[in-house]
């Protein structure tokens, strides 16, 4: 069935017999079995469903950590000067933060920096290197989240025989720099199957792995809010250790016992209890705002210094620069002009001379999302055109990027599977996106949207939620179900903050608390506003917390015409 934004959806198609078989094996309903199913779920996953289960450290034996500890432990035997340069996102800045307070820690002197999107670029370029190594003297430079395609820059190292350890996660092809140690499961590697673990999470098992070989009397596992908080940020799929990572976490961590993230979210007034959604759309967008108006070096402070002064200054100036944020973001997206791109077949390109080149991955990120297809924001850059692109998980837009690297079209780029930066020439824009269509005509195939089943009011209460949340956490991979709910109207819209719309739908005489988060000139946005007419509903069907309460809250994804009814 077609929907009001032009999706087509249908519900997930499961043989009877299996569902029924694995209702009876875990004791599921018949909505968790056919999740589960869905989701194809590992005899791990089934265990999670009502259980704990610590995650192992993977990299124990694995070459390339191993001597990547052994260069460390020479650098700190030796007591060596070491300088780390991270990525400006939160992956970067967390992965920094843990490697600088795990060294801290152990007396070793260490400088940082975050590179400036403004004035450095994108990536540690060789310029850049060049005056960081005029600035610092050091002895050896660990890149984490960067340093995958910083060629020039690692072989300008090598020649000043300056030892380099680089922990990322971004593509990256063949032949890989020049590195004394290059860690990334994006290689041609015998680790490659923990590629979706973000650099913050792969930082983490290093310095796990580093304690262990060096019987060091510590534990870093009170970092490992940290290392969610970036995999979330990241939109890691939430599989595997991913996945019982976040579990443990949300369970047992306590805000109270952390001082920086209680001092967070007293800025940002958050009352609820710790959740994804607070992690990715409260916390995350703070931490990235230092990088995107002025400079994240400030986040990497805030991170490792024990002066209250300093992180309730710093935590006031991210939550202004946030709301700062947020406002140049809505004058570009109220600006948008979706009917424009109702029917595009390609990648969506939007080339606007006088963007916020802080703000354009953001943008496009919510392009992305609205019309469910790969979105590249372009704005002026000097005498050239900086680009952030943003896809869907069915394509590698990092891929096709670094391709256009080497094929000469691009001056430079980089990224994973879902996002990118990228720089040319204005001359350049049409071939790019001739090339990138291209390879995009190739591998789009038009994705049939999932609903799970169809709801009655009667099954929908604060219990059908929880016992669909026990199959989470849901994110990237593992993302919230939807359901399909007939015949219904909706009562008392009003928009919210002139972004949302709060509402109730009603059917049967019952009435449920609902809420729209899509676009107010969208055309859901304008049936829930004007309609008088019946719906089907594609729901996500969520327990919300406010002030530690739960209340049960129904969020709109997409809308049927009822062809049954007026």
């Amino acid at each position: 069935m077609i929907s009001i934004s032009g999706k087509y959806w249908e519900e997930v198609k499961l043989q009877k017999r299996l569902i029924d078989k694995i209702k009876i094996d875990y004791d599921l309903s018949e909505n968790q079995a056919k999740l589960a199913i869905s989701r194809k779920f590992t005899e791990e996953d089934f265990f999670l469903i009502n259980n704990e289960l610590e995650f192992k450290n993977p990299f124990l034996k694995t070459n390339d950590f191993l001597l990547g500890c052994e260069l460390l432990n020479e650098n700190i035997k030796n007591q060596k000067n070491i300088l780390i340069i991270g990525d400006y996102d939160v992956d970067g800045c967390m992965s920094t933060s843990l490697f600088i307070n795990f060294l801290m820690k152990n007396n070793v002197k260490v400088n940082y920096y975050i590179p400036d999107r403004f004035n450095d670029g994108y990536g540690a370029s060789e310029e850049l290197i060049m005056k960081l190594t005029n600035k610092f003297k050091t002895n050896l430079i660990i890149f984490l989240d960067c340093g995958s395609n910083s060629y020039d820059a690692i072989k300008y190292l090598k020649s000043k025989k300056i030892k380099t350890l680089i922990i990322d996660h971004h593509n990256t092809k063949l032949p890989y720099p020049e590195s004394d140690i290059f860690i990334n499961p994006k290689k041609n590697t015998n680790y490659g199957q923990y590629d979706y673990l973000c650099t913050t999470f792969l930082t983490y098992l290093f310095i796990d792995l580093y304690i262990e070989k060096y019987k060091l009397d510590q534990t870093i596992q009170n970092y490992q809010i940290y290392v969610l908080l970036a995999t979330i940020a990241d939109v890691m799929p939430l599989s595997g250790i991913n996945k019982i990572l976040a579990k443990n976490v949300l369970k047992n961590f306590d805000i109270n016992k952390n001082f920086l993230l209680n001092k967070l979210f007293q800025v940002m007034k958050i009352n609820n209890k710790l959740t994804l959604y607070e992690l990715g759309y409260k916390i995350a967008p703070l931490i990235n705002a230092a990088g995107r108006l002025e400079n994240a070096n400030q986040i990497i402070e805030l991170f490792t210094t024990r002066n209250v002064k300093r992180i309730s200054s710093i935590s006031e100036n991210i939550y202004h620069l946030n709301i700062k944020r947020k406002s140049i973001e809505k004058l570009i997206i109220d600006d948008f002009d979706y009917k424009k791109f109702y029917d595009e077949k390609n990648i969506l390109f939007i080339y606007k001379p006088n963007l916020h080149e802080g703000i354009i991955g953001i943008i496009a990120s919510k392009i992305k999302d609205y019309f469910n297809k790969p979105c590249i924001i372009l704005t002026n850059n000097g005498d050239n055109v900086k680009g952030s692109a943003r896809s869907t998980s069915d394509f590698n837009i990092g891929e096709y990027i670094q391709k256009s690297v080497e094929l000469g079209i691009l001056l430079g780029g980089g990224g994973h599977n879902l996002a990118a930066g990228i720089l040319l020439k204005k001359n350049k824009i049409n071939e790019f996106k001739k090339y990138i269509n291209s390879q995009y005509v190739k591998k789009y195939n038009p994705s049939k949207n999932i609903y799970l089943s169809i709801l009655s009011t009667s099954s929908i209460n604060i219990n059908f939620v929880k016992s669909i949340e026990k199959l989470g956490p849901f994110g990237n991979k593992n993302p919230y179900p939807i359901f399909l709910i007939q015949d219904i109207k909706f009562i008392k819209p009003t928009i919210i903050k002139d972004k949302f719309i709060s509402f109730f739908v009603k059917k049967d005489n019952k009435i449920f608390k609902s809420i729209s988060y899509n676009h107010l000139k969208s055309k859901i946005s304008y049936q829930i506003l004007n309609s008088q007419n019946s719906f089907d509903i594609l729901v996500k069907v969520k327990k919300i917390n406010w002030n530690n309460k739960s209340n049960l809250e129904l969020e709109i994804v997409d809308l049927i015409k009822n062809t049954n009814k007026p």
